[in-house]
């Protein structure tokens, strides 16, 4: 008995690894929104734990990508927005000093309009940006400041300037065009997205069209490693 079962957890192990998503976008801006103005509790603590476990996780796994939807253009209209600001800030400064992104190559980028908010937060994304710049083993995207409706519309203004300097035939606009204008032109759309809310949050709107959504319905300071596997194993059961 206890050898069949062991043979059970070889062949579920086996196929956990050999069918793993090659990019899954994590949403955990609404619980990062409403955030009390209460400092930095152990509860902000434990989120930016967690993101570091699942990096840990995206590398033992090898998952290629792994992206966060961590802020949203509407942050700005926040009550708290100042609150957020040093919170992001801490979190970019914190992953800056984090050893294993250097030791396992992940290149961190970030996604959105985050130049346009509060030197503090510019200056620690720009530092973390440059020290991990050279590096392809691993991604780690952040999406800050982010909209998924501007993202498609900034690409569509681009698109319209290329058409109106004669550089591309309106008649060649196609997904890939629009693709390759997007903020994340430079990398492949989620296989998965992992949803810590009962909504979709619009991360990554135009490349989301084929991607599997797992909603957990838990809160991103509950949520653990086991859950993130649970969301792997759903998305394989559908593959």
């Amino acid at each position: 008995m206890l050898d069949e079962i062991k043979d059970i957890l070889k062949i579920r192990k086996k196929r956990i690894i050999s069918n793993i998503p090659r990019h899954i976008a994590i949403s955990i801006e609404k619980e990062i929104r409403s955030t009390k103005n209460t400092g930095i509790d152990e509860t902000y603590k434990k989120r930016r734990k967690i993101i570091k476990e699942i990096i840990e996780m995206q590398i033992k796994l090898n998952i290629p990508i792994i992206t966060f939807f961590i802020l949203s253009k509407n942050s700005k209209k926040s009550e708290i927005f100042s609150f957020l600001m040093d919170e992001i800030s801490g979190f970019f400064s914190e992953l800056k000093n984090y050893r294993s992104i250097y030791k396992n190559q992940v290149k961190v980028s970030v996604v959105g309009k985050w130049y346009d908010l509060p030197e503090r937060v510019v200056s620690e994304i720009k530092d973390v940006i440059e020290s991990t710049k050279d590096y392809d083993r691993f991604f780690a995207n952040f999406c800050v400041n982010y909209d998924g409706h501007e993202e498609i519309i900034d690409a569509c203004k681009l698109i319209a300037r290329q058409v109106k300097s004669e550089r591309l035939d309106p008649e060649s606009i196609n997904s890939e065009v629009i693709k390759e204008n997007l903020y994340t032109s430079y990398f492949i759309s989620p296989n998965l997205i992992i949803q810590n809310s009962d909504e979709f949050s619009g991360v990554l709107l135009w490349d989301s069209k084929d991607s599997v959504i797992f909603f957990t319905k838990k809160k991103w300071s509950d949520f653990t490693k086991a859950d993130f596997m649970k969301a792997i194993e759903n998305f394989q059961n559908k593959n």
